[in-house]
């Protein structure tokens, strides 16, 4: 009886500790990866407004060649 016993609270803890993982202590959460703060920037020229609206600008206003 005593192993019975014995065996099924080992083959408890094995279990809880595959579930959770190696290294992981149950005491202390995981810490959520923080998103940056700051915007994301354009991937490409073509995605960036601003450089756009300057290639317009140049392409109706073409500067002096003198």
């Amino acid at each position: 009886m005593v192993v019975l016993v014995f065996a099924a609270v080992t083959y408890l803890v094995t279990r809880a500790l595959q579930e959770r993982g190696p290294g992981q202590r149950p005491s202390l959460p995981r810490p959520k990866p923080k998103r940056p703060s700051t915007p994301p920037r354009p991937a490409a020229p073509d995605d960036d407004e601003e450089f756009l609206r300057d290639l317009d600008r140049k392409r109706l206003n073409p500067p002096d060649e003198s």
